[in-house]
């Protein structure tokens, strides 16, 4: 399920992400070693390409820093020079919640800092799996502004009002196993290990229905949820040819043992 897809490459160049594209699987890698890969405008640029990209061909993804860290933040030079304007543009968090709301499940997988800019886009992923050294962080209010780009949101939902309260207004970071005792992460595992084993979580999901995971996506984020919206969702996939072989398939098994 994970080998190499052979597909043209892709015709968006990138400049601060590094591209693997498989068959099932999109592996990015945030690549701005010297400023400990924050997140500028040429960053979100390329990552709205990502999105356009998954959006076309729906697959899985991966999202990892370079050199042990996952994003040290926002780059906080274009920050400074932002004003209302770009505020009210959501730069950051159009893109965040674009990623959120990507078709196939996504999972970060984080060693070193993610603060600001760059623990949202973590938290902006369905899963994240953390190296040993993962540090979680808010700092935006010593700088003068908020976690805009979705922490306020979505971070009280992940851990919890009142840790998230401690991270966004105290600026207490959550280290590795704070942030799996906080269930921010799945696993915490050698830094040696993290993308291999984030790859077997993502061969996990690339066993299961496409479309299962899809509709299932769509129903747990789906905004004021009801047990309608469960009930179509099954409807569609109770008439898939994929059900009916993968059911067929788990009876054969165990009518032979």
């Amino acid at each position: 399920m994970s080998g190499t897809r052979a597909r043209p490459e892709p015709a968006h160049e990138y400049h601060t992400l590094r591209i693997e594209e498989r068959a099932d699987r999109v592996v990015v890698t945030l690549h701005r070693p010297r400023e400990h890969n924050a997140i500028d405008a040429r960053m979100i640029g390329e990552l709205h390409a990502v999105c356009d990209l998954l959006e076309r061909d729906p697959r899985l993804l991966l999202l990892t820093g370079h050199g042990g860290v996952f994003a040290a933040g926002a780059d906080i030079a274009e920050l400074r020079d932002r004003g209302r304007d770009q505020a009210l543009q959501g730069i950051n968090s159009r893109l965040f919640e674009r990623v959120r709301r990507l078709p196939m499940p996504t999972v970060a997988a984080v060693d070193g800092w993610a603060l600001g800019g760059g623990a949202e886009l973590a938290y902006a992923c369905d899963l994240r799996i953390a190296g040993p050294d993962a540090v979680f962080g808010n700092p935006e209010p010593g700088l003068g502004i908020l976690a805009a780009a979705g922490a306020c949101r979505l971070l009280p939902a992940l851990v919890g009002e009142s840790v998230a309260k401690q991270i966004l207004l105290a600026g207490h970071r959550l280290d590795a196993r704070a942030a799996l005792a906080a269930g921010l992460v799945i696993d915490v595992v050698p830094a040696d290990e993290l993308l291999d084993r984030a790859h077997a979580l993502l061969d996990r999901m690339a066993r299961s229905s496409a479309l299962a995971l899809r509709l299932t996506k769509l129903v747990v984020d789906a905004p004021g949820a009801h047990p309608i919206a469960d009930d179509l969702a099954q409807a569609v996939l109770f008439e898939s040819q994929d059900k009916k072989d993968r059911m067929t398939r788990f009876l054969d098994a165990r009518s032979r043992t």
